[in-house]
């Protein structure tokens, strides 16, 4: 292999593991992961290690949009949200404050992009909920529907929230998604 130093996100063809992909670049070695064998601390100067042709031309490199694709993908598969919110504009890097009724209690301060993710957070939990009620073989139609009536009033104690958000589809809605 050349004396050029891989970057994050090189693939490479390894003689022993197979085609990887470079995760860490340290100061003499390089984490990579390879899809059968997980992720091997390899010297730079390996002799067992070489650039995967394919990947040497520049144009098939990955731009930061299409990585950002990727990621949403397997945020939205992987995780418990069901949905990529942003929080509005006009509220990044806020904050909110609490300040008590009683005097000489000291106020709180809470950033509100941490609130907003719990907000959210706390919606798909409901969401999941929700769909767990509807495929659930235990319960019959009429405490189903009894379940879903709760849901909608939850949703809709919710709508104060709404402000936060950046797009209307995200709102919260007094009747279930």
């Amino acid at each position: 292999m050349s004396e050029e130093l891989l970057g994050i996100g090189s693939q490479i063809q390894h003689t022993e593991f197979g085609k990887g992909v470079v995760v860490e670049v340290n100061l003499s070695t390089y984490t990579v992961y390879f899809k059968h064998r997980g992720e091997k601390e390899l010297p730079h100067v390996d002799s067992r290690i070489s650039i995967d042709q394919f990947v040497k031309d520049e144009t098939q490199r990955l731009s930061v949009k299409e990585v950002k694709i990727v990621l949403e993908e397997v945020l939205r598969k992987w995780s418990d949200a069901t949905d990529l919110v942003e929080l509005g504009d006009r509220w990044k890097n806020g904050k909110m404050i609490l300040e008590p009724g009683k005097d000489g209690m000291q106020a709180k301060e809470i950033p509100i992009d941490t609130f907003f993710h719990k907000i959210v957070m706390t919606r798909d939990r409901i969401r999941v909920m929700e769909q767990k009620i509807n495929s659930s073989k235990n319960l019959d139609d009429e405490e189903k529907v009894a379940l879903q009536q709760y849901i909608t009033r939850i949703y809709g104690s919710l709508t104060t929230f709404n402000v936060l958000f950046a797009n209307k589809e995200d709102h919260f809605k007094g009747v279930s998604t």
